[in-house]
């Protein structure tokens, strides 16, 4: 009986797999691990005019051998400012609800719900109240965070590549940043030393000019 169940989710993940590749969820890509089909992880690409935009969040869904007739367990691994990592998560389409569940939902639709609370503000068991602020800070730590988990680097290389390349973009833009304002603290240094050498002549012109009197004064009161 056992054996049966497993293998009825298997035929089922791998069909919400096919349908996956077809018609992907916006913002989000998953992929399962090649030794075990009930382990699925995915990576949610921050979406525009959110805190999480420009980050990658990499988590994953554990499928019970029972799926599709109960829901997986969900979890996120990349700090995000939204949900704690490393800990299942309450929602309506997680096994903390296995009452709401609906055995018609498939991967997409789990995937479609995360992103969708992810981006709401409601709390839930396994949430967190961050301010958009801290969320955004994650958001830019993420991406070198995940280059540092081997199974994301080996499940997705098409988001390492996006990643380095950003992080290589950032970089170029801090040198370029760095040399502004080399230049321009050069700049300001040549300026003060230009001012303070006019200062200098000025103070020697007067300095000469005071002399000058000085001695003519003197002469004019030797020669009375």
């Amino acid at each position: 009986m056992s054996n049966r169940k497993s293998n009825s989710a298997t035929a089922r993940l791998k069909q919400d797999y096919l349908r996956l590749k077809k018609d992907p969820v916006p913002y989000i890509t998953a992929e399962p691990l090649p030794s075990n089909i009930l382990e699925w992880h995915y990576v949610v690409s921050g979406p525009e005019s959110t805190p999480y935009e420009g980050g990658y969040y990499h988590g994953k869904l554990i499928f019970p051998k029972e799926f599709p007739f109960k829901p997986p367990s969900i979890y996120m691994i990349t700090p995000n400012g939204r949900f704690k990592t490393n800990t299942r998560l309450c929602l309506s389409i997680s096994d903390f609800h296995p009452d709401t569940w609906n055995p018609a939902w498939s991967v997409s639709t789990i995937l479609t719900g995360l992103l969708s609370f992810m981006n709401e503000k409601s709390p839930t068991m396994g949430s967190i109240d961050t301010t958009d602020y801290e969320k955004r800070s994650l958001a830019f730590k993420s991406l070198e965070f995940n280059l540092r988990n081997r199974q994301f680097c080996e499940l997705f290389p098409e988001n390492v590549t996006e990643i380095q390349a950003e992080l290589e973009k950032r970089l170029a833009m801090n040198k370029s940043m760095e040399n502004q304002n080399q230049n321009q603290q050069v700049a300001e240094s040549s300026n003060l030393q230009s001012i303070l050498t006019n200062i200098v002549v000025l103070i020697g012109f007067a300095a000469f000019a005071f002399t000058v009197k000085f001695v003519m004064k003197t002469s004019y009161s030797d020669s009375d």
